[in-house]
């Protein structure tokens, strides 16, 4: 639950929160609200409760969260343009909310997840109890509830006023973030650099090699690893990315990527080679030719790289 109150005012909010404009375009009231958090919680802890059941193989896979994302943003945009053209009348319709609307809308936040939630989902995986897996959901969507209820009350009143289109054009912009982060995730953008790395090539362990500071790390250098050892870089999770957040190696030899937490936050799960993995940890790659290994976070918000030279 303390987890869920700090996500809650934080990633969670900003990457769900825009679901909530669907209520408000179709005249959500506080009932609308209530039910949209109910379905939340429901979703969240039959969510648990399979992943304590079945672990990781019900765990949707990167490419599968980008893509659910990038359709979250198109639907956060459908919903803002909406809310554009009818105006401020729009919340004034009485009754204009089907009744299963509210608690679907609130159930398919579970599929769009936010760093924490993904933190959450791991611990109820490896839980390998049912009972617990759904404890630990529902206690972390219980967490978030406060912000959302908030941020519906908000949404509501602004509705009301002609501060409306504001909202729109807020849900919009926050719509195109959304999709942007699961391009991002999925390495879909044209900017993002391919990766060298075959998903059969990485082996993940726990994190040894000791660090002293996030952007401090070993064989950063275009020379380095040219010994019999392999190359060893520290990489720190911070909460506005990874530092350092480009790190170069010598191509041709094998790789150990230490990942360390600084501080917590989405970046704490990394997705690389078409894997997640929690963090802390060690990342250990084969030797690699020439070129860019691209990593980014689970919400697809930060990405970092290691270039083999």
């Amino acid at each position: 639950m303390a987890a869920g109150l700090v996500a809650g005012t934080a990633t969670c909010a900003a990457t769900q929160g825009g679901l909530l404009v669907g209520l408000v375009g179709r005249g959500g009231d506080r009932a609308a609200v209530g039910w949209f958090l109910a379905g939340r919680l429901v979703s969240y802890a039959a969510a648990g409760a399979l992943l304590g059941l079945l672990g990781s193989a019900v765990s949707l896979p990167p490419p599968a969260r980008a893509a659910l994302l990038v359709a979250a943003g198109a639907v956060v945009i459908g919903f803002a343009v909406r809310m554009l053209r009818r105006g401020h009348c729009a919340a004034q319709e009485a009754g204009d909310v089907p009744r299963l609307k509210a608690p679907l809308l609130g159930a398919a936040t579970v599929l769009v997840p936010c760093g924490m939630t993904l933190g959450m989902e791991m611990i109820a995986v490896s839980s390998g109890s049912p009972l617990a897996g759904a404890a630990a959901m529902t206690g972390f969507v219980l967490g978030t509830a406060p912000a959302f209820a908030l941020l519906g009350y908000v949404l509501r009143r602004v509705s009301r006023t002609r501060l409306a289109r504001v909202a729109g054009v807020v849900a919009i912009a926050a719509g195109l973030w959304t999709a942007g982060t699961g391009l991002n995730l999925a390495g879909w953008l044209p900017a993002a650099a391919p990766a060298t790395v075959p998903a059969t090539g990485l082996t993940v362990g726990p994190a040894t090699e000791p660090g002293t500071a996030p952007g401090a790390g070993t064989g950063t250098g275009p020379g380095a690893g040219t010994g019999a050892g392999p190359v060893v870089v520290t990489v720190w999770a911070t909460r506005t990315g990874y530092r350092p957040a480009m790190v170069t190696a010598a191509a041709g030899v094998p790789v150990e990527i230490v990942f360390k937490v600084a501080e917590p936050g989405c970046t704490g799960t990394v997705v690389i080679a078409g894997r997640d993995v929690a963090l802390p940890a060690t990342v250990r790659l084969p030797p690699q030719p020439r070129g860019t290994l691209r990593y980014a976070c689970g919400m697809g918000m930060y990405t970092g790289f290691l270039d083999f030279r």
